[in-house]
């Protein structure tokens, strides 16, 4: 029979092989799909790419991108991210 040292490290080690398998997997969730969105805003343009778990995540986080580039301060922000982009491709 293993003493309880060995016990308790065995099962330490395979809960941190499991929480670091968990991580993992989260993270390519999070990055499962990949959007290039170009924003036009009072006459100008920008493109960004972006990954998320869902294609809305994706086309709203680049489209933030975009918005931050393009408009000056938060009510421009605001009224950027409120307009449609002009593009959007999938490039994963």
């Amino acid at each position: 029979m293993p003493n309880r040292k060995t016990q308790i490290r065995v099962i330490v080690t395979l809960g941190a092989a499991l929480f670091i398998g968990v991580l993992l997997y989260s993270s390519m969730q999070q990055t499962k799909n990949e959007f290039e969105v170009c924003q036009t805003f009072k006459g100008a343009m920008h493109c960004a790419t972006a990954s998320g778990a869902t294609a809305q995540e994706a086309i709203r986080s680049a489209q933030g991108i975009d918005c931050q580039m393009l408009a000056n301060g938060r009510d421009e922000n605001i009224v950027c991210l409120d307009t449609p982009p002009s593009s959007e491709r999938q490039v994963k």
